[in-house]
């Protein structure tokens, strides 16, 4: 808490409190043992966000993003966006957001980050139109799949260049 705190009084008025460790640590079996350490989760993630203004936004990011069964604490994060593993899904798991009708922003992942493989403009162009069959456009956040220290410079550029030339596009679109 005292960080993000710490980080909003330097100016910072975007904090990332990475995934509260909702499936690594979730109890195997269904029931008070899995119930309380979810409520424990979300109570501690809450907490850390606490003492931020109204205008800070808040984002969490979730890697392993199977969380079907356990979304009513991620919900309960109040997070103002959320970031999730999602380019090797085919965008089954925001079908979630969608029966849940989760309010606030998505950011899912538009190319995966643990390859070389440099994603072109236009496939990034197609895994935002198949997004946005599931999400409003103005809930969509348009981000990697997950942090990038393990790629190049080189490749992270290329990829970052065509990410955000397939995000003006379709920015272009809808902001008309």
């Amino acid at each position: 808490r005292d960080e993000v705190v710490d980080l909003e009084a330097a100016g910072i008025d975007v904090i990332q409190v990475d995934e509260p460790a909702l499936r690594e640590g979730l109890p195997l079996r269904a029931g008070k043992e899995r119930t309380d350490y979810l409520k424990w989760a979300v109570d501690s993630f809450r907490l850390s966000t606490a003492g931020v203004q109204n205008g800070t936004q808040v984002h969490s990011h979730f890697c392993y993003s199977e969380f079907q069964d356990f979304f009513y604490a991620i919900a309960a994060l109040d997070a103002d966006v959320l970031s999730i593993e999602n380019s090797k899904s085919d965008a089954k798991l925001l079908k979630v957001f969608v029966d849940e009708a989760y309010p606030r922003h998505i950011g899912p992942g538009v190319y995966d980050i643990h390859s070389p493989r440099v994603p072109s403009e236009e496939e990034i162009k197609n895994r935002i139109a198949e997004m946005l069959q599931y999400l409003k456009p103005e809930q969509l956040w348009i981000d990697p799949d997950c942090g990038l220290k393990t790629r190049q410079w080189k490749e992270t550029k290329a990829a970052l260049t065509n990410m955000v030339n397939a995000a003006k596009h379709f920015r272009a679109q809808y902001t008309k």
